[in-house]
C-alpha cells in the first residue's frame, strides 16, 4: 500500500493543474485509503479537498508546503518543507503559521515562515524533510554531512517522533544521489524514511498543459530553451503499484506513508455556524441574556416604528395588534433557531453607520421581508405595508443561516469594517478570498502566449468563443454553438494545437482576489477556523478559504456592498441642508411615497441617473406602463429581466384595462391583485401554495426551492400534496394540475419580492430628488463620475433637457466637485477636467480664497502653488476654456503657458530684493506683468477639439455650428421635426459613439447623428461601411439620406436607416447649383484654381459620374453689372479647401455656393 503526501493541486496558483475531484478520483480507483494535499503556502483548497475525499471514501489528509528560513546556520537560507496536519491542535497551528507568514514576511511574493514561528507551533503537526528542497537535503547533496546531522537532529528534536527524512524519485538528475544519502543519514541517526511523490498533475498527458501553466504565472514561453525547467514528466498521479515498483529497494518508506496516513486524523466540523458574542447590557444590575435583550430592543425597536409609519395615535392602536403579533412569531423563531446574536450584530453596526454619517441602503435580498430587520433598523421597509414574507428570509422548516445584504455608501463603506474591527477585534475580522478562473477566452490568450502565438491570431480565436452575459460558456460550448471555431479547429493545426492546451487548464484557478463585500466576524481569532492571506503589497488580510468554504468552516460571513446611489443620496441631501434653509434636517426616509410629479417623470420616462431604471429598455417600458404607485415600481422592476419580460405587455393591457384581469382561482385574488392576476413574485408563488394547496409558508418556501431545481421524482412528492391540499378548498384535480404548472412556470423566473421593493423605493428616493431638487441631484450624480467623461456628457445633456443651465469652467469660481449655484443652475466642477487633480484644484481654490480672484494668466501663476498645479493642468484649464473670463483667446493663453511660469519664477527669485530700475521706470519693473504671445484664435472646430480633449466632449459650443448655416441651405429638416414617414428624409449632423457589430446581414453600424436640435440613433449596412469608412468616424459632419423608423429600444422614438452618406464637399455637389465668384478688377486665376481642385471623376458600372460644381462669374462695374457662366470643363471639386481659395481670389471675399 502507499498514501501520496505530496500534492499540488491548481489552488497552487503558481503550478500544479491537479483538479481536486480528479485527483481524489485517481487515489479512490487506485485503492489508495488516504490523500494529502499540500498546495504551496496555503490551505486555499483545503475545505473543497476534505468534503470531496470524504464523499468519495478516501481519508483527507490537510497540509502545506512551506517555505522556511533560519533552520541552519545561514537564517537567511530558505527551504521548503511540509507540514501535515495530524490532529486539530495542528491544524490551528498550521493555520497561524500560514497566517504569520502572509502577514509579516512575504519575500518575492510568497510567504517565508521562521523556524522560531514553528518552534512555538510544532504541536500536533508532522514535518517531512522536503527532500532536495529543504536543507538537509541540499547539504547532503553538497555531502556536507555534519551540516546534514546538525539539521536532521534539530528537526527531529523540534518534531520528536513526528519527523520523517522525504525520499523521491521523480525522474531527475539528483533524485537517486539523494535518496542513497538520506537513508545513509537516517540509519546513523535512528530516523524513519517516507516515500513522496512530488504530485504536480494528474496524468502523464498533463505534463504540456503544466508547463504552460508555469509559464503563464512567470511570464515565460514554453519553447524558450534558457527557462529553467523545474518539473518532468514523470511528476504525475502515480499508482500505489508505480510506486512500490520505484521503491521496492526501500519497503519501510512506502510503509511509512501508510504510517503518517493513519496518525493523521483530523476531523473538521462543518456547516455549524460560530457566532461572535454580542455584548449586552445592564438592566438594574443584571446583566441580560441575549435572548433578553434581543426581544427587548426588537420591542422597542418596533414601538418607534409605528410612531413613524402611523403619527395618528387612534390609527396607530388599531394597527399595533399586527404587527406584535408578527413581531412575536419572528421572534420565537429567529431564538428557537439560535440567531438572535446575528440580527443584533447587524442592527449594531447598521445602526452605528446611519449615526455616523455612513448612508445605508433601505435593505436588499430576502432580508426586508422581516419585521425584525425593521423594528432593529436593519431595513427601512414595512414589510407588511408591501406583504413580504418572512419565511423568505428565514424558513422555520428548514434551518440554515440568515444572510443580510447590506448595501452601503461607496465612500464610507470602510468606515463601517473599521468599526466592526474595533468592536469585535483586529485578529476576528477579516475579508474573503475569491479566486479568479482561466475563462475559456484567457485561457486561450494565455496559451497562445506561452506557445509565443501571434496576439492577432490569438484574438481573433478568443472571440470566437461567444459572449454571453450571465452565461458561462466554456471552449467546449464554444466549438459546438460556433461553426467557424469548429471549422478553423478541423482544418489548421495551430488552432488544434491552441485550443487542446486550452481546455486542459480552462477553469483552473490563476489568482487570488478580494470578495467585494463579505466580511468575517469570528467567536475569537479567526486562525482558530481558517488561515489568513495577504496579497503582497497590500495591509489587509483575507480569508484563506472562499465565501462558500468560510461559511462550511464555522464562519458567518456579513455582507457590505458598496452602492453608489447611495453615495449620490448622501452628497446630495449635504447639498440640500446646505443650501435651502429649513431642511436642516432633511432626510429621505421622510419623503411622501405618492408624489405624483415624481410618478410624471417615471411615465415619461425621464429617468436617466435614477437607480434601477435609467436604460433605454426601462425607459420605454415606463412610457407605456405608467405607473401610479410604488407597487407598480416594484412590479415593473421585477419583470424586467429575461423571461418574465414577455409579460410586461401583459402586465400593462391589465393595468389600462385594456385586458381583463384573470386570476387563477378566485381564492388568490387578494395575494395577486396588486400585479392584475400575474404572478410576478416567488411570495405569490408562496402564497398561492398556501391558500390553494394547504401548504405553511415554510413548505411553500421548500416547495418554491424545489420547483426551481426541477427535480422530476420530488415534483410528483409535491403535486400530490397541493392537489390534496387543493381537494380539501374543493378544487378539482385537472384544476389543481393547472394551477401547480402555473405556479411551476412562475417559480421559474418569479423575483424576490423583498429585494424588488427595497431596490425600488431607493429608485422611487432618486426619482423623487431628480423632480424637486434637481440641480442637487445633477451635482450629486455629476461629483461622483468625475472621472467619467463619457458620462459626465450623458448627466449634462439630460440636465440641460429638464432646463438646467451649466456653467463653463472657471477658475474664479469652480471648485473641485459640482455645485448648485441656484435651483437651476450648476457650476462646473473644475476636477471634472482631464489631468487636473484633487490637489491642483484645492491649490487653485486655496490661493483664490486667500487673496481674490484672479485676474491674468500671470497673476494665477505668481500666486499658485506650483510644485502642485504643474504645465499639463494648466494647459488642461486653458482649453477647457477655464480662463475665458480672463482672456477668449485660448490660443494666445496656451501658447503664454512657459512666459507665465518663467515670470512666476522670476517674481519668486526677486522676492526680498527689488529690480534694479524698480522705483525709476514701473515699465522696467521686474513685477510688471509682460503680454501675452500673439497667436491667432482657434476657429471653432480647432477650439471645440481642444475643448475635447480637455473635459471629454464639446461644451461651449457644437461642431455643427461651423456648417450650420450652409447645411441649412439644401437641408431642410431638421432631427427633432423628423416624422416615422416610409419616405427617405435628407439630414446634417455630426457623428458620434460609432460602433459596428455583426449582424446576420453581415457587419452593421450604430452611430448617433447630432444637429443640436436633437440626437438620434442611426444604422448603416455593411455597404455604406465600406464605401464611406472615412465618413462614419466620431466628429465628422455628414449628410444623409434616410428612413425614420420607430425604435422598439426608446419607447416611442425612432432610429434612421441610413440608405446614403456624403460627405459636406460631396453635399455641395449633389445639391448646389454652381459657385457664385464675384469680380471687380483684378480676375482670379481661374485655371490655377481649376488644376488644384479639379471636378472628381467616379468610375460606376453605368459610366463615369463627374462630380463638380460649375461656377458663375459676377463681374461688377461702376454702374453695372453681368454674370458670365463657365463651360462644363470649368468644374471643381468644392472642398473646404477649394472654397477657401476661390474666397482668398474674389472681391472683397465674396465666393459662395448657390443651392437655390
Amino acid at each position: 500500500m502507499f498514501v501520496h503526501l505530496r500534492l499540488h493541486t491548481e489552488f497552487s496558483v503558481v503550478d500544479g493543474t491537479n483538479r481536486i475531484e480528479e485527483v481524489i478520483r485517481a487515489a479512490a480507483a487506485d485503492g489508495q485509503p488516504a490523500l494529502a494535499i499540500t498546495d504551496l503556502n496555503n490551505l486555499f483548497g483545503a475545505i473543497k479537498f476534505y468534503k470531496e475525499a470524504r464523499t468519495q471514501g478516501v481519508k483527507p489528509l490537510l497540509g502545506a508546503e512551506v517555505w522556511v528560513e533560519g533552520v541552519g546556520a545561514d537564517a537567511s537560507v530558505t527551504q521548503r518543507l511540509i507540514l501535515l496536519a495530524q490532529n486539530h491542535t495542528g491544524y490551528l497551528n498550521l493555520c497561524e503559521l500560514l497566517a504569520q507568514g502572509w502577514t509579516s514576511n512575504v519575500v518575492r511574493e510568497q510567504s517565508v515562515l521562521k523556524w522560531s514561528w514553528i518552534e512555538r507551533h510544532h504541536e500536533g503537526l508532522m514535518l517531512l524533510s522536503g527532500a532536495q528542497a529543504g536543507s538537509l537535503g541540499q547539504a547532503l547533496l553538497q555531502n556536507d554531512l555534519d551540516r546534514a546531522r546538525e539539521i536532521a537532529l534539530k528537526m527531529a528534536g523540534t518534531f520528536p517522533h513526528r519527523f520523517y527524512i522525504e525520499l523521491q524519485r521523480a525522474g531527475r538528475a539528483d533524485d537517486e544521489a539523494h535518496v542513497q544519502a538520506a537513508v545513509q543519514l537516517a540509519a546513523r541517526l535512528n530516523l524513519p524514511v517516507v516515500a513522496t511523490h512530488p504530485v504536480q498533475f494528474t496524468s502523464p498527458d498533463d505534463y504540456e498543459a503544466h508547463e504552460a501553466r508555469v509559464c503563464i504565472s512567470e511570464g515565460e514561453i514554453l519553447a524558450n530553451p534558457r527557462r529553467p525547467r523545474k518539473f518532468t514528466r514523470e511528476q504525475y498521479f502515480k499508482s500505489a503499484a508505480q510506486m512500490a515498483e520505484l521503491f521496492a529497494d526501500v519497503p519501510s518508506a512506502l510503509a511509512n506513508s501508510v504510517a503518517i496516513a493513519q496518525r493523521c486524523s483530523l476531523t473538521l466540523t462543518l456547516g455549524k455556524p460560530q457566532l461572535p458574542d454580542y455584548p449586552t447590557p445592564e438592566v438594574n444590575g443584571r446583566q441580560l441574556s441575549i435572548e433578553e435583550h434581543f426581544r427587548h430592543a426588537s420591542h422597542e425597536g418596533l414601538r418607534d416604528r409605528l410612531v413613524q409609519l402611523y403619527p395618528n395615535e387612534g390609527e396607530r392602536e388599531s394597527q399595533r395588534a399586527t404587527y406584535e403579533s408578527r413581531l412575536e412569531f419572528e421572534i420565537d423563531i429567529i431564538l428557537k433557531m439560535g440567531f438572535p446574536g446575528y440580527f443584533l450584530i447587524v442592527g449594531d453596526f447598521i445602526n452605528w453607520a446611519k449615526h455616523h454619517g455612513c448612508p445605508v441602503g433601505p435593505g436588499r435580498g430576502s432580508g426586508a421581508g422581516s419585521l425584525v430587520a425593521y423594528a432593529l433598523g436593519i431595513t427601512d421597509l414595512d414589510p407588511l405595508r408591501y406583504n413580504l414574507l418572512f419565511e423568505r428570509f428565514l424558513n422555520p422548516e428548514r434551518v440554515s443561516m440568515p444572510d443580510f445584504d447590506i448595501d452601503f455608501c461607496q465612500a464610507n463603506r470602510d468606515r463601517v469594517i473599521e468599526y466592526v474591527k474595533d468592536k469585535y477585534g483586529r485578529n476576528a475580522v477579516s475579508q474573503i478570498a475569491t479566486f479568479g478562473t482561466m475563462a475559456a477566452r484567457a485561457a486561450i490568450r494565455d496559451v497562445g502566449r506561452v506557445l509565443d502565438m501571434s496576439y492577432n491570431f490569438c484574438d481573433g480565436i478568443s472571440k470566437l468563443i461567444p459572449n454571453k452575459p450571465g452565461q458561462h460558456i466554456t471552449i467546449a460550448d464554444a466549438i459546438e454553438a460556433e461553426p467557424v471555431l469548429a471549422e478553423r479547429l478541423q482544418k489548421e493545426e495551430d488552432v488544434r494545437t491552441l485550443i487542446e492546451l486550452a481546455q486542459k487548464l480552462e477553469g483552473l484557478s490563476r489568482n487570488v482576489g478580494m470578495h467585494a463585500g463579505g466580511v468575517l466576524i469570528a467567536p475569537g481569532k479567526l486562525t482558530d477556523f481558517c488561515p489568513l492571506y495577504q496579497q503582497p503589497g497590500s495591509d489587509a488580510a483575507v480569508s484563506q478559504y472562499d465565501k462558500d468554504d468560510v461559511e462550511a468552516a464555522g464562519l458567518v460571513k456579513f455582507d457590505f456592498l458598496g452602492l453608489a446611489t447611495l453615495t449620490i443620496l448622501e452628497h446630495a441631501r449635504d447639498l440640500i441642508r446646505a443650501r435651502h434653509r429649513g431642511q436642516e434636517a432633511f432626510s429621505f426616509e421622510h419623503i411622501p411615497l405618492d408624489d405624483a410629479p415624481t410618478y410624471k417623470l417615471f411615465q415619461e420616462g425621464h429617468t436617466e441617473a435614477v437607480f434601477q431604471f435609467e436604460s433605454r429598455g426601462m425607459q420605454g417600458m415606463l412610457r407605456d406602463a405608467r405607473p401610479s404607485r410604488l407597487e407598480d415600481l416594484i412590479a415593473l422592476n421585477a419583470l424586467y429581466r429575461p423571461g418574465p419580460m414577455d409579460l410586461i405587455p401583459t402586465f400593462i393591457a391589465r393595468k389600462h384595462g385594456r385586458e381583463e384581469v384573470v386570476y387563477p382561482h378566485p381564492l388568490v385574488e387578494p395575494v395577486l391583485s396588486e400585479t392584475y392576476g400575474i404572478m410576478v413574485y416567488q411570495e405569490q408563488v408562496m402564497q398561492t401554495a398556501q391558500i390553494l394547496g394547504g401548504y405553511s409558508l415554510g413548505g411553500a418556501d421548500l416547495l418554491r426551492r424545489a420547483m426551481g431545481k426541477k427535480k422530476p421524482e420530488e415534483m410528483a412528492q409535491h403535486r400530490e400534496i397541493f392537489r390534496e391540499g387543493a381537494a380539501k378548498n374543493g378544487i378539482a384535480q385537472p384544476k389543481a394540475d393547472e394551477i401547480f404548472d402555473l405556479m411551476e412556470r412562475f417559480a421559474g423566473y418569479g423575483f424576490n419580492k423583498s429585494h424588488a421593493a427595497a431596490y425600488s423605493l431607493l429608485a422611487y428616493q432618486t426619482a423623487w430628488l431628480k423632480v424637486h431638487y434637481s440641480a442637487e441631484f445633477f451635482c450629486a450624480n455629476l461629483t461622483i463620475e468625475l472621472d467619467d467623461t463619457d458620462k459626465i456628457k450623458v448627466l449634462i445633456e439630460d440636465a440641460r433637457k429638464m432646463g438646467l443651465h451649466i456653467e463653463s469652467p472657471d477658475i474664479n469660481r469652480g471648485v473641485y466637485e459640482f455645485e448648485p449655484v441656484t435651483d437651476q443652475h450648476i457650476r462646473y466642477g473644475l476636477g471634472a477636467i482631464k489631468g487636473t487633480g484633487k490637489a491642483a484644484i484645492e491649490a487653485i481654490v486655496a490661493a483664490r480664497e486667500a487673496d481674490g480672484p484672479y485676474s491674468s494668466l500671470f497673476d494665477f501663476y505668481a500666486r499658485v502653488d506650483r510644485t502642485r498645479v504643474n504645465k499639463r493642468t494648466v494647459e488642461a484649464l486653458v482649453k477647457a476654456g477655464a480662463f475665458d473670463s480672463l482672456q477668449l483667446n485660448r490660443a494666445s493663453l496656451l501658447a503664454s503657458i512657459d512666459r507665465a511660469h518663467d515670470f512666476a519664477q522670476s517674481l519668486a527669485d526677486n522676492v526680498n530684493q527689488g529690480g534694479l530700475f524698480d522705483a525709476v521706470d514701473s515699465h522696467a519693473s521686474s513685477t510688471h506683468e509682460p503680454e501675452l504671445v500673439r497667436v491667432t484664435p482657434w476657429g471653432i472646430k480647432e477650439r471645440l477639439t481642444h475643448e475635447k480633449s480637455a473635459i471629454g466632449y464639446y461644451l461651449s459650443g457644437h461642431l455643427y455650428d461651423e456648417s450650420a448655416a450652409e447645411v441649412q441651405c439644401f437641408v431642410k429638416r431638421r432631427i427633432d421635426d423628423l416624422i416615422d414617414s416610409r419616405e427617405p428624409q435628407l439630414l446634417a449632423g455630426i457623428v458620434s459613439d460609432v460602433r459596428v457589430i455583426q449582424s446576420q446581414r453581415g457587419r452593421l453600424a450604430i452611430f448617433k447623428l447630432d444637429d443640436k436640435s436633437a440626437v438620434i440613433e442611426a444604422t448603416a449596412d455593411e455597404a455604406l461601411i465600406n464605401a464611406h469608412r472615412d465618413l462614419l468616424r466620431d466628429d465628422e459632419l455628414i449628410v444623409v439620406m434616410a428612413k425614420a423608423q420607430p425604435d422598439r429600444f426608446s419607447g416611442g422614438g425612432l432610429r434612421l436607416s441610413v440608405q446614403q452618406v456624403w460627405s459636406l464637399a460631396a453635399a455641395r455637389c449633389r445639391f448646389g447649383k454652381y459657385l457664385s465668384v464675384q469680380v471687380n478688377g483684378k480676375a482670379p486665376d481661374i485655371e490655377r484654381l481649376l488644376q488644384e481642385y479639379p471636378a472628381q471623376v467616379q468610375h460606376t458600372d453605368e459610366g463615369d459620374l463627374v462630380r463638380g460644381l460649375p461656377i458663375r462669374i459676377h463681374l461688377l462695374r461702376e454702374g453695372a453689372s453681368a454674370q458670365i457662366q463657365l463651360g462644363e470643363q470649368a468644374r471643381f471639386y468644392p472642398s473646404d479647401a477649394a472654397l477657401a481659395s476661390w474666397m482668398a481670389q474674389a472681391h472683397d471675399g465674396q465666393a459662395r455656393i448657390v443651392y437655390e
